[in-house]
């Protein structure tokens, strides 16, 4: 099996959706969707898994129709796993070889790798990526892939991602109480950073920055080498709820209105619309304009990137992104976003759309923002079964179940015949006179002896309780 066969199935398990998702190499570095499927989600608040119950249904629920469309059964899935407990640092590690004279190889790399996932770390918490930024071999700095360079000490700086053990935990049993077995983690803002930034982006140095319903992702790319990850506690759904207090209505309503009518700068917002908003159980209804609507948006917009600016500039790499920012996720389809994110954070900025990578009949379905995170997850599978030579598994198709028997009566002996297709239906009257016994020339007859034979059974079974 190549690796353009290799089937990959990943499950975005977010505040607001969880999407299923299956896809595959095209050979030519992009994939191809075979299938997408998505629910609402009721058990995740921010990120974490709160009611396990909740979520196993919805993940079944989208995964069912997903095998459906799909024909496939998920065995092995990638999960996204983001929330506020997840934080970062940057650590150094190094391994002495035995010679000077031998060249380093991949089981070089990978021993210093699980060394630092031996760091010492706070009780509940565990590592859940060593990512590599750049090698030191015998004191010469600034190698990005030392393969091939022959020395003694081989060192590193490492990106380590940390989160806790209970939430990396509960994640995983959602997964296994719905059927399914957990290949690996994978942190949201790397998968949705495969999916929506180029090569060019993360070497000239890019932010990334990933709002979803109950948080937003922050990732840092500086000469093709992550730098900072970040998960800020705020997403969609607060703006959904600011909305929600600020016009005294509904939750449903809010969200329609944010999304339908909402705009990211009050000042653009047009001044002369209205939206009339049905009132609760016949009371009159409510007329919010376009303009304060806009204002709601707008400051708790705000409040999310000045979280955003902080997470640039405790980076220290505020003054090399020359690329800007790439917002993506569903809160990037907020109507005048980019605008407010260049004013709040003086770079360029653009709206990351999964395309980069796809390829296929399902590009256009799932050329969102909000579908970023699922294709990355689909790309970072594809790099994990690469790097541990293994293969996914799927189940068997599924078949259309077979159609069921009539069921006979239990009083009469019938000899099944093979079914066949005639050319012609025949008339009911004449396939009667062919099947009808030879002792029997008229249909009442034949009844009466049927309907005796009956009363004689049942007469027997009746004699036989009694005995």
């Amino acid at each position: 099996m190549n690796s353009k066969d290799q089937l990959v199935a990943a499950i975005d398990i977010g505040t607001t959706k969880i999407v299923a998702i299956v896809g595959r190499s095209d050979g030519n570095g992009g994939i191809e969707i075979l299938g997408l499927s998505n629910t609402p989600s009721t058990g995740v608040k921010r990120g974490v898994v709160l009611n396990i119950e909740e979520t196993v249904k919805a993940i079944r629920t989208t995964v069912d129709d997903l095998e459906e469309r799909t024909g496939l059964v998920l065995t092995d899935v990638f999960v996204g796993i983001a929330g506020r407990h997840i934080k970062s640092k940057m650590a150094r590690g190094y391994i002495t070889r035995d010679s000077h004279e031998s060249e380093i190889d991949a089981s070089d790399i990978r021993r210093l790798t699980a060394d630092m996932f031996k760091l010492p770390i706070d009780v509940g918490e565990e590592i859940i990526h060593v990512i590599p930024q750049t090698y030191i071999v015998d004191n010469e700095s600034g190698i990005s892939n030392p393969i091939g360079i022959c020395g003694k000490r081989l060192e590193a700086n490492f990106h380590i991602v940390i989160g806790q053990i209970s939430s990396a935990r509960n994640t995983e049993r959602c997964i296994n109480k719905a059927g399914m077995n957990l290949m690996s983690l994978v942190l949201e803002p790397l998968a949705s950073s495969e999916a929506v930034l180029t090569d060019e982006e993360k070497e000239a140095g890019v932010v990334l920055v990933d709002i979803g319903g109950g948080t937003t992702d922050v990732a840092i790319y500086y000469d093709n080498v992550i730098r900072h990850t970040a998960v800020i506690p705020f997403g969609g759904n607060m703006v959904t709820e600011d909305i929600k207090q600020g016009c005294s209505i509904l939750q449903k309503q809010a969200e329609d209105l944010k999304v339908k009518f909402g705009y990211a700068i009050g000042d653009i917002a047009p001044e002369n619309k209205v939206v009339s908003i049905p009132g609760i159980a016949g009371r009159e209804p409510k007329e919010i304009t376009f303009k304060n609507l806009a204002y709601i948006i707008q400051s708790r917009m705000e409040e999310i990137l000045d979280a955003v600016n902080f997470e640039i500039q405790n980076s220290g790499f505020a003054e090399k992104l020359t690329a800007g920012v790439v917002i993506t996720g569903g809160g990037a389809m907020l109507k005048n976003l980019p605008q407010l994110v260049k004013y709040k954070t003086a770079m360029d900025v653009r709206i990351g759309h999964p395309n980069v990578h796809i390829s296929g009949r399902g590009r256009d379905e799932i050329n969102l923002p909000m579908y970023a995170t699922s294709v990355g997850l689909i790309l970072k599978g594809l790099e994990y079964l690469e790097e541990n030579k293994i293969f996914a598994r799927f189940g068997e198709k599924k078949e259309a179940p077979a159609p069921q028997p009539v069921p006979q009566p239990a009083a009469q002996n019938v000899r099944e015949e093979p079914v066949q297709t005639p050319q012609h239906q025949p008339e009911p009257e004449e396939q009667y006179y062919e099947e009808r016994p030879r002792g029997g020339n008229s249909i009442t007859e034949r009844f009466r002896n049927l309907w005796g034979k009956i009363i004689e059974a049942t007469d027997e079974k009746l004699d036989d309780t009694l005995n």
